[in-house]
């Protein structure tokens, strides 16, 4: 008999387990169907949000954030286009939110679920690489420029891009190690686009960018800023946000943005086209644009807001600094990178090279 009670309480037991499970299931596929998803997963480059920010947004939202990092756009555009992962945000820079939305990879926005495009400057709006926002939102911007030790090197021999040529500053000189933008500054000292798609300019860059070598002291990457923060160079060629890291930690250090312009790069908030979130995302994408949280934003990254609301919040000593927040006669004169296709990529990519060798 007590044998036979306890079978009696095994069945019990597992009609229990069993209805548990079904309610579990039920709720699952209710909750699926609803269209209520409890994560969201975020693409950006590393170290390029206030880990603050993604919590105070799951506290509010209630959506979990699964943070995954790239350090390339070629590297996030593969991972997208693969699709392995259904990234629901992520953070292209400018001519690759053109080249995902030609690949059919970005989902439109929906601008009725959009709360916060009224607080962006509308410098930063309706750029060649997406007219009319239709795929993507601002997060932050910069440009290129030149860092420079104020001890040794004086503003005013820092006019334009051809004064980084000048013998004085022999074995002085750090650079960045990108192609584009080396070849670009040159065109730009040149009187040319940095989107030159002329055999013969890209030929005349290359030949006085060859001259430019006694003064290159080192091409490097990342470590740029934290050379110039040591005082191992004089002066910098390198972006608004990595001079800005830098000076935080050498305050003899200044950024100055050449007279004859420069890039304008944009890196910016898109919804990949197979994202399973998309409310989720929505939801993100509207609370980075709230002023405070761009601004508490933009205090950690240390790269310009393009929330102009934002920017009223900051500092004055930051967004009265023309290194960063320039004049709008210079922002005129600053010029976003387009698509190139492989063959000019190449041409870029070739001519940098042979500089480089020239080092070695």
């Amino acid at each position: 008999m007590k044998k036979l009670l306890m079978t009696f309480s095994e069945i019990a037991l597992l009609l229990v387990l069993f209805i548990g499970l079904q309610a579990a299931l039920t709720a699952s596929r209710s909750q699926q169907s609803s269209g209520k998803k409890d994560t969201i997963t975020f693409y950006n480059w590393g170290d390029y949000i206030d880990p603050e920010i993604l919590k105070d947004f799951e506290k509010e939202s209630g959506y979990k954030v699964n943070y995954q990092t790239f350090d390339s756009n070629e590297a996030m555009y593969t991972k997208i286009k693969q699709g392995g992962t259904n990234f629901d945000l992520a953070v292209p820079s400018d001519y690759m939110v053109a080249k995902l939305k030609d690949g059919g990879l970005l989902a439109k926005l929906d601008k009725s679920k959009l709360t916060g495009v009224d607080h962006f400057d509308k410098t930063f709006l309706n750029q060649s690489f997406d007219r009319g926002n239709e795929y993507s939102l601002p997060y932050f911007w910069g440009m290129l420029g030149i860092l420079y030790n104020k001890k040794v090197v004086d503003e005013d021999e820092l006019k334009d891009w051809s004064s980084i040529w000048d013998a004085k500053f022999r074995h002085r000189l750090l650079l960045v190690d990108s192609a584009r933008d080396v070849l670009g500054l040159t065109l730009l000292s040149q009187g040319k686009s940095v989107n030159d798609k002329n055999v013969a300019d890209i030929a005349a860059a290359q030949g006085k960018l060859s001259s430019l070598m006694p003064n290159v002291k080192a091409i490097v990457g990342d470590e740029l800023k934290l050379y110039m923060a040591q005082g191992e160079g004089d002066l910098a060629v390198t972006y608004s946000g990595e001079a800005r890291n830098a000076m935080s930690r050498n305050k003899d250090l200044a950024y100055k943005v050449p007279e004859d312009g420069s890039n304008l790069w944009l890196d910016n908030l898109v919804i990949p086209k197979k994202a399973e979130h998309k409310e989720a995302a929505y939801a993100l994408m509207n609370y980075l644009s709230r002023p405070d949280v761009a601004a508490k934003n933009a205090k950690y990254i240390g790269y310009a807001t393009p929330n102009k609301d934002a920017k009223e919040l900051l500092p004055d000593s930051v967004k009265n600094n023309e290194g960063f927040y320039p004049k709008q006669s210079l922002l005129d004169k600053l010029q976003v990178y387009e698509n190139f296709n492989p063959y000019w990529t190449q041409k870029y990519n070739d001519a940098f090279l042979e500089f480089k060798l020239k080092k070695s």
